[in-house]
């Protein structure tokens, strides 16, 4: 008898929810096929079998929470295949004796019919009938009262009860967390998003020719964000007791809204990355959460975190901070507004851009700048080929 037992999970996650069973007990399994579906606050994955056999019971029901280690079934290695169904055997049950019908379905002429509940039984023949008594009829007894209406239902005022995905516990946790365990304050500018918008407009047809990927706007603030952390090493790091370790790589984590809540998927040295690379990614990312193929890799690490709430129509929001990062920079809609250039009140394209950040190792004056560095290069995105 083989144990399949919850593995490794992945950093710093210690616990799953059983999801759902992909086999019953009696059913065979073959080397590498998958068993059961855990849920885990990243990602779901399977577990599979390492050898061959029969599932001879299942030890953890759908829904229940289990640690690294226990088990969660019961594998008999040298048991036939059994059906499935829990392994009961392949010949039909005996087919139960149906119960006699009901007198009432005999044959009309076999027993007579009930007198009405008005008609007195008759008297045996050879007695005569006695001469029925003068009397007054009863009066007819008065009708029942009408039953009370039932109370109209109140439209609109269901409840539904579910629990909360271990995702969804996970992040409400989290978010309480960076709240209460950083000091966490958020700065606001805005930035002219002309320049970016005309070189797009102008290469985009090319580039998506060429590479099979669209050119966004996300690729270019993954850009500039690195320039800005380069500039600002205290946003690219972390504490560790009362140590701030800085950061000279650049992981950057882009939020993204998947069905299950927000997942946060990570460009591995990012600085080392081009425009086409960074847009494949990103691509490739949203079509893996919207799948629920994100795997522990893609989710692991992350020094600074961009999230876009522009694409769900945020005109101006502030980002929570994804712990243990101490800055994140929250993106929104853009939208045409007068603005003042050179005397004159044009309309432009403008976006609100938020940086939250622990004011532990971060000050004020620290953060203003990075984000006015965030604008300048944004405005000016030649100024690319100079940070490069």
């Amino acid at each position: 008898m083989t144990n399949i037992v919850v593995p490794e999970l992945g950093e710093s996650i210690i616990e799953a929810r059983v999801a759902r069973w992909l086999k019953k007990e009696g059913d065979r399994v073959e080397v590498g096929e998958a068993l059961v579906e855990l849920e885990t606050e990243k990602i779901n994955l399977e577990v599979s079998a390492e050898r061959a056999g029969v599932v001879a019971s299942i030890k953890r029901k759908e829904g229940e929470d289990v640690k690294i280690g226990e088990v969660l079934a019961e594998l008999e290695e040298s048991a036939a295949a059994k059906p499935s169904g829990g392994g009961a055997s392949a010949t039909p049950p005996p087919v139960e004796d149906k119960p006699a019908p009901p007198a009432a379905a005999t044959k009309p002429d076999s027993v007579p019919p009930p007198p009405a509940a008005s008609t007195p039984a008759p008297e045996a023949a050879s007695a005569p009938a006695p001469a029925p008594p003068v009397a007054t009829p009863a009066p007819p007894p008065p009708p029942p009262p009408p039953a009370a209406p039932a109370a109209p239902a109140r439209q609109g005022r269901e409840e539904v009860r579910q629990r909360m995905t271990k995702r969804r516990a996970t992040i409400a946790r989290r978010l309480v967390e960076a709240q209460h365990n950083a000091a966490m304050l958020t700065t606001f500018n805005e930035i002219d998003m002309t320049a970016v918008m005309g070189l797009r407009e102008r290469h985009k047809e090319a580039f998506k020719q060429q590479h099979g990927v669209g050119l966004g706007i996300a690729s270019f603030f993954v850009k500039v964000s690195v320039a800005a952390l380069r500039a600002f090493p205290q946003l690219n790091a972390e504490i560790q007791g009362d140590e701030i370790v800085l950061k000279r790589y650049y992981d950057i984590g882009i939020a993204v809204g998947a069905e299950g809540g927000l997942v946060v998927p990570v460009l591995h040295d990012a600085d080392r990355m081009s425009f086409v690379k960074i847009e494949q990614a990103i691509r490739d990312y949203a079509k893996k959460a919207a799948d629920g193929t994100l795997t522990l890799q893609d989710l692991t690490g992350g020094t600074f975190t961009i999230t876009n709430g522009g694409v769900f129509g945020s005109l101006l929001s502030t980002p929570i901070l994804n712990p243990p990062q101490v800055g994140i920079l929250g993106l929104h809609k853009i939208q045409d507004r007068p603005i003042g250039v050179n005397g004159q009140v044009v309309l432009r394209p403008m976006m609100y851009v938020g940086l939250s950040y622990d004011h532990r190792i971060v000050d004020g004056r620290e953060a203003v700048q990075f984000l006015v560095k965030i604008k300048d290069i944004i405005e000016d995105p030649a100024q690319l080929l100079l940070e490069a």
